[in-house]
């Protein structure tokens, strides 16, 4: 396990991962493995990604909270441009940390990666002008599958950085902005959903 260091349960909560992987740099730059099956389960990683993805989206994008019903997904996600802080809502049937969230910052400077099991919503806020954003995922994409939680839904109490707005109890981002006055930029559907209690999964 040469190449990675993994802090397993993040915020404790079970199962999420922070993942660092070992940066080999000098004056011409650096490298470092992104991915290495054996190093993930010599931590005792055992998932199998079927697909990768990637968005690029401007500052104050908040992406989220999504997760998949029926066929949900872990993702292992990090950023290759720019800055995020990215979040994770423990979503599991019976387990002592539901409705828990943890949230890191991912970004080309840190390197860091984060590993969400399946049975997590998912989301991220872009800190920087562009943010590039990448993940690998342990099922496909199911159209018509997918399910969401508002955002800034007091129960679970997300606290997101830099953003300054009132609850106007709705995830709906009008009157949210960052501490710059960037407004916050949320699509239609991420302003609709509902709270931990109407998630309907």
């Amino acid at each position: 396990m040469g190449q990675i260091k993994v802090d397993k349960n993040a915020g404790g909560i079970e199962g999420l991962c922070v993942i660092e992987p070992a940066v080999h740099g000098d004056s011409r730059g650096y490298f470092m493995e992104t991915y290495n099956q054996k190093d993930m389960e010599e931590a005792g990683l055992n998932m199998m990604f079927v697909q990768d993805n990637q968005s690029c989206s401007v500052k104050g994008v908040l992406r989220g909270l999504h997760f998949q019903k029926e066929y949900p997904q872990g993702k292992l996600v990090r950023v290759i441009r720019g800055r995020v802080f990215d979040v994770a809502v423990d979503l599991r049937n019976g387990s002592e940390t539901y409705g828990k969230w943890f949230g890191i910052e991912l970004a080309e400077d840190n390197k860091k990666q984060f590993y969400i099991p399946e049975g997590f919503a998912h989301g991220f806020l872009v800190l920087s002008d562009i943010a590039e954003f990448c993940y690998k995922c342990t099922d496909f994409y199911h159209p018509g599958d997918e399910g969401g939680l508002a955002w800034n839904d007091p129960e679970i109490g997300i606290v997101w950085p830099q953003v300054t707005g009132k609850y106007q109890g709705s995830a709906s981002a009008e009157g949210y902005r960052l501490e710059d006055g960037t407004k916050l930029n949320l699509s239609e559907k991420d302003q609709k959903w509902g709270g931990l209690n109407e998630k309907g999964c």
